[in-house]
This record gives structure tokens, sequence and C-alpha cells, in this order.
């Protein structure tokens, strides 16, 4: 088997002995609720962005400096949400340091709990989603992210950060042998990034085809899976689930 679809099949199908266990499909799957949910962001709420700050630094300084279609007010209150919610990963991580399992399920809780009440305001909202509805989305989404990547931060499985794709895209390469590197993990590395496109294209194409509840929908569907499985990881005493030391 070559090497790149060997590296995908054991970031889809781990060893459970590995130091990162059955983490790294259900990074997976949170890669793609951030396609799911930005998808619907940009395209529903104005040019912004729930999941990638670096998007709404950058649109911040298109709005101040006058450039068309972007919302100086929607990407503050994006970065400001998002801030919120980092902050709240990281007392859960600060208070479940012992156990990657339980981390994982609190912050599932928590993200799943936001999205599923983004969904039902859009439920409770005509469309298009406008005025406060649209800064109410934007609120409960930055906030479940930014749980999302405080605690995927904490959990370090690499190269799956679930949010931020720019490293990761640049290992395949500069880390390649082509580069005179020791080997990229280029079927890790590629893996995620086909799973954020596929929630982009499977929310995009929802939001286009007149249906933009669906990629939430689809985004809770999939964190309920994920929360599941997660409850039952956190009852785990396996080697994976102890603390990573950060050098």
């Amino acid at each position: 088997m070559p090497v790149l679809l060997r590296e995908a099949w054991s970031t889809v199908v781990p060893d459970l002995a590995d130091r990162h266990g059955p983490l790294p499909p259900l990074m997976l799957a949170l890669t793609v609720v951030t396609g799911l949910v930005d998808a619907v962001s940009y395209l529903e709420l104005g040019r912004v962005f729930v999941a990638n700050m670096t998007g709404n630094v950058v649109f911040s300084g298109f709005a101040v400096a006058g450039a068309p279609g972007f919302s100086l007010a929607a990407s503050l209150v994006a970065l400001a949400a998002f801030a919120v919610g980092a902050l709240l990963g990281g007392l859960i991580v600060h208070h479940t340091l012992t156990h990657r399992g339980r981390m994982l399920l609190y912050a599932l809780l928590v993200e799943t709990a936001c999205v599923l009440a983004a969904l039902i305001v859009t439920g409770a909202s005509g469309h298009p989603f406008t005025g406060g509805v649209r800064f109410a989305l934007v609120v409960l989404l930055g906030l479940g992210l930014g749980v999302q990547n405080a605690v995927s931060r904490a959990l370090a499985v690499p190269d799956l950060t679930t949010t931020v794709l720019t490293l990761t895209i640049t290992g395949i390469l500069s880390d390649s042998r082509f580069a005179g590197g020791g080997g990229s993990r280029a079927g890790r590395r590629v893996l995620s990034a086909a799973a954020m496109m596929l929630g982009a294209v499977a929310g995009a194409m929802a939001v286009l085809h007149g249906h933009p509840r669906l990629p939430l929908l689809i985004a809770v569907a999939v964190l309920a899976g994920v929360t599941v499985a997660a409850a039952v990881l956190a009852r785990s005493r396996a080697p994976w689930a102890a603390p990573v030391v950060r050098k």
C-alpha cells in the first residue's frame, strides 16, 4: 500500500495502542464541522468566519479601508465570541488535564449546545438572517468553535487542528522528501484538508440550493455522534488518555 494511503488509513482507522489512540478520526469529524459552519457564516451571515480568525482579522482591515461587502462589526463580534469560547475551552482544558477523553467530552457538550442553539435560532427566525439574528448566530457559532479550537490545541493530535490548515498544507511540501525532509505525513494532512473541504462543499451546496439551515443540522448530527463516542472514551484508562507533555 502506498505510504500516503497507509497514513490516511491509519488516521481513519487508528491503532488504539498509538499515543493518540482513537482521537484522530474524531478530530477529522470536527474538521468537517468547521467547514459546515464556516460555509453558513460566510455565505449567510455576511462575509464573516466563525472558525477562521485569520480571515476575520483580514476582513476587519478590508472594512476599515472601506471595501464594500465587509462588516467591521460582524468581524469584531466573531473575534470576541471566539475569544470567549477559547477562554471557556481553556477552563475545560485545565480542569480535565488528567484525561484527554473527558477533556474532549466536556468541550463537545458545550460546542454541541452552541451549534444546536444556533440551529434553533435559524428555525425560529425568518430568512435571510439579518439584524439581531445574524449577530446571535455569529456569537453562538463563534463560541462553539472557540471551545473546539482551544481543546483541539490541548489534545495536540499532530496535523489535526480541526480549524487551521495553513501550517498543515505548508508541511505537506516543506517536510516532503522532494524538499529534503524526512517525510511529510502527507496522508494525514491531505485527509485533514479534504475533511474541511467536504464540510465546506456540503455546506455551500445546501445554502446555494435554498437550505441554509441544513449545514447546521448536519453539524449538530456530527457533533452528537462524536459526543457519544467521547462519552465512551471518557471512561477509558488506556495510555492515549494521559495528557500530552508540551516541550
